[in-house]
């Protein structure tokens, strides 16, 4: 049985690296650094438990990376085993050169391909794998990882466009709270006594300034650090509660504006899915449940699982989905013209583009209305401001007049 080991290592150029390793004695383990480059320095056994928190992850564009090149060289008629070490060789990441080199080792050791992709389950998730799986069943390996990188290269755009409807909303939401907490934290404070000094009545704007800029100061501690505070309690309850986990991802698809687009990019990748998996001979009830654990919403998983179920008990494939609200018509209709037609593939990967398309519009429309609110709200707060210290000096020089 394969160990875990934590190492340092260095490399020719004299530059440092640590990582983790599956190896069967300490041998094994410099013969597998010594092939990536790297002379040992020294290692320690680590637990299975530190490990899977620990797991060794590739960002996404070394993910497509390396699917488009083995797909380029299955496509070229190169052995597996070959194009992994091509591949190998051809890298500059070490992390993705510790992976293909567990990847060989395990190939060589009489394991398929799919069967040594099971071991990173942080970089390949069940849809790939199962893929892989039909592929070297039928022969058809190169044109399943054809499908794949395409997919992927769709998925990281369509993550990039969800992106950009929090990340944008988010810095421009910070740097609005960040401008108001110094104007009435450091300068309200110093211009409040010259307006106290002045005399008469002060107007209600300013005294509700004076209010606000006491509350900032007295209260900073817990306004600056109430975001991470319930950031802390949802994940929290979201760890302890599956009944908190599924009102929260109720919430989020049901949020006014945000929710329909989330929504909407789950089942494009959905239908996406689960296009591939059935045009690459998997069974409906077989496709159905690896895309249940893909969602990334427990509503969405919820309502898959139950769908199974009606299949199962003997329903179409289009009254079951029909059963369930969160799926709209258009879902429901299009699979039913899939299995009028023999053409469940084609139907699903329509929803999918027909989604796909929606998201990135309502994404574009979303940020339009969003930048001249944003505006208008950072503006109104900036002339309330300015009107609740400019007022009390306005009255006073009128009554000298």
């Amino acid at each position: 049985m394969d160990t875990t080991y934590r190492y340092k290592a260095i490399d020719k150029s004299g530059k440092f690296h640590s990582g983790t390793s599956h190896a069967k004695h300490t041998l094994q383990l410099e013969s597998t650094l010594q092939a990536m480059g790297l002379e040992l320095i020294s290692y320690k056994k680590v637990s299975k438990f530190f490990f899977k928190i620990k797991s060794l992850k590739i960002s996404r564009q070394e993910l497509i990376t390396f699917t488009f090149q083995l797909h380029q060289l299955q496509h070229a008629g190169v052995s597996l085993l070959d194009s992994l070490k091509d591949i190998k060789a051809s890298s500059q990441q070490p992390r993705v050169k510790q992976m293909l080199n567990q990847f060989i080792q395990s190939i060589q050791g009489g394991k398929t391909f799919s069967q040594s992709l099971e071991s990173y389950p942080g970089v390949f998730n069940p849809v790939y794998i199962a893929l892989i799986k039909v592929g070297e069943e039928t022969g058809q390996l190169s044109e399943v990882m054809h499908n794949m990188a395409e997919n992927l290269k769709w998925q990281d755009e369509l993550i990039a466009h969800t992106q950009k409807i929090m990340i944008y909303p988010g810095i421009v939401s910070l740097v609005i709270f960040s401008v108001i907490s110094y104007l009435l934290i450091f300068l309200v404070p110093n211009l409040i006594p010259f307006v106290k000094q002045i005399g008469g009545s002060i107007p209600l704007q300013t005294r509700a300034l004076i209010a606000s800029s006491e509350f900032f100061r007295q209260y900073a501690y817990l306004i600056f650090s109430s975001p991470i505070f319930i950031f802390i309690v949802l994940k929290t309850l979201i760890f302890k509660s599956t009944r908190a986990e599924f009102f929260l991802d109720t919430l989020k698809i049901r949020t006014y504006l945000i929710g329909p687009i989330i929504l909407k990019s789950h089942l494009a990748r959905f239908s996406n899915y689960f296009a591939m998996m059935y045009t690459a001979g998997l069974n409906i009830l077989d496709s159905l449940k690896i895309a249940e654990s893909l969602m990334g919403n427990k509503v969405l998983t919820k309502s898959i699982k139950e769908i199974r179920g009606n299949i199962i008990q003997g329903e179409s494939l289009s009254d079951s989905f029909s059963h369930h609200s969160v799926f709209p018509p258009l879902v429901t209709r299009m699979i039913k013209v899939g299995e009028t037609t023999g053409k469940l593939d084609t139907a699903l990967l329509n929803v999918s583009y027909f989604y796909n398309r929606d998201v990135k519009q309502s994404i574009e429309k979303f940020q339009a209305m969003i930048s001249p609110l944003l505006t208008l709200i950072m503006g109104a707060i900036m002339f309330w401001i300015m009107s609740a210290i400019l007022s009390p000096i306005y009255d006073s020089l009128s009554s000298i007049g």
